[in-house]
C-alpha cells in the first residue's frame, strides 16, 4: 500500500545566495544589486519622484531609477502600467501605500515576471528586494552565502 507520493521536479532550483545581482531588462540595463528577502511577500524597487497618471484611460505610473547604488548621475525616468496601488507593511511595521508593476526580471538564467513594488529605498542597503513570490518554486536559498551566480 502507497502511502506517501513525492512528485520529482523536472528542474532542480538553483541555489542563490542572500544577495544577488540580477537585470530587468525592460526597465534598465544596468545589473541590479538585490537582497533575497524571505520575510517580504512582494519584490520591491528603489524608485524616486512616483507619480501615477491616467494615459488614455490608462492608469500608469511614472518614477526615476537609479540602478546602482549611491550613483546619482545615471538615472532613467520610466513609464510603467500600474497593476494597482496596495497597502505594504514595512520590515519596521509601518503600512504604506505603493505602486505595483508587473516587469520581466532575469536571475541565474531564469527569465520570469514580477510584481514589483516602488518605494524609496535610498537610506536602505540594496536598491531592491527579491521576495517570496518570486523566490516560490524556483531558487533555494542558502544564507550563508552571497553573489553565488557570479561563479556559475
Amino acid at each position: 500500500m502507497k502511502l506517501f507520493s513525492a512528485k520529482k521536479s523536472k528542474v532542480s532550483p538553483i541555489t542563490i545566495g542572500w544577495w544577488e545581482y540580477l537585470q530587468l531588462p525592460a526597465l534598465s540595463s544596468s545589473k541590479i544589486k538585490a537582497k533575497i528577502d524571505t520575510g517580504a511577500k512582494t519584490s520591491a524597487l528603489h524608485a524616486e519622484d512616483i507619480k501615477v497618471f491616467i494615459d488614455k484611460g490608462v492608469r500608469k505610473v511614472r518614477y526615476t531609477l537609479y540602478p546602482n547604488q549611491k550613483d546619482r548621475k545615471n538615472k532613467k525616468t520610466i513609464v510603467s502600467k500600474l497593476v494597482e496601488v496596495r497597502r505594504i507593511k514595512s520590515s519596521i511595521g509601518t503600512t504604506t501605500l505603493r505602486p505595483v508593476i508587473e516587469t520581466l526580471v532575469d536571475i541565474g538564467g531564469q527569465k520570469f515576471i514580477i510584481e514589483l513594488t516602488l518605494v524609496n529605498r535610498d537610506l536602505l542597503g540594496f536598491r531592491m528586494l527579491l521576495g517570496r513570490q518570486a523566490l516560490k518554486k524556483r531558487f533555494l536559498i542558502n544564507p550563508s552565502r552571497k553573489n553565488i551566480l557570479r561563479k556559475r
